[in-house]
């Protein structure tokens, strides 16, 4: 069970923890004080549920046909590779995650615009639900699997709100993220020769 938890925590986090519109989103919330936990659980929990079906759901199903459980490794592996390539991209250019103004001031307007960036981004499907259901499915533990990256999600979205204004000026550093890029890109690298290889299945 703890090497499923472990590839569940590394995987999700991997994915989770790049620049992006959900991560500034929390991040102005958390910087404003405005729903900041209310954010960052809506975030958390729309994870939690995705890659509940992927890896409980829609995963077995994948599991069950050998077609369908190629494609997915393949189609896995090159999605992993690619975001792996994206981020030792990154590493290169050097970005930074910052927030942006005109922060929300009522929890119905918070919770709406947390569901729309979380929710309209077709690609968390294809993580959460397809990649993560895929291999979470395969795993000795599925469950660990799932809890590892539930882990992930939670920790990575209430630390941001819990520690943004420690966090802020940091995150605005390219530096930094040149540094959490390459530590990214070397896990999901890593992931995607394991998945290739088929030790992950």
């Amino acid at each position: 069970m703890w090497l499923s938890w472990l590839n569940g925590l590394l995987i999700c986090a991997g994915l989770i923890v790049a620049i992006g519109a959900q991560n500034a989103f929390v991040l102005q919330q958390s910087l404003r004080r405005q729903h900041a936990w209310l954010v960052a659980g809506v975030c958390a929990l729309c994870d939690w549920l995705l890659v509940g079906v992927g890896v409980l759901g829609l995963g077995i199903l994948i599991a069950q046909q050998e077609t369908l459980m190629e494609v997915a490794r393949w189609a896995g592996a090159a999605f992993l590779a690619w975001q792996a390539s994206l981020a030792f991209r990154r590493v290169f250019i050097g970005q930074a995650l910052v927030a942006g103004g005109g922060g929300i001031q009522s929890w119905q307007a918070a919770l709406a615009a947390t569901l729309a960036v979380t929710l309209l981004n077709p690609q968390v499907y294809l993580e959460t639900v397809v990649l993560l259901g895929a291999i979470g499915a395969v795993q000795p533990s599925p469950l660990g699997f799932f809890i590892g990256a539930a882990m992930a999600s939670f920790g990575w979205f209430f630390g941001l709100a819990a520690a943004a204004g420690w966090l802020a000026p940091r995150l605005a550093s390219p530096r930094v993220w040149r540094a959490i890029d390459l530590v990214i890109g070397l896990i999901l690298a890593w992931v995607a020769w394991r998945l290739a290889s088929g030790a992950m299945i």
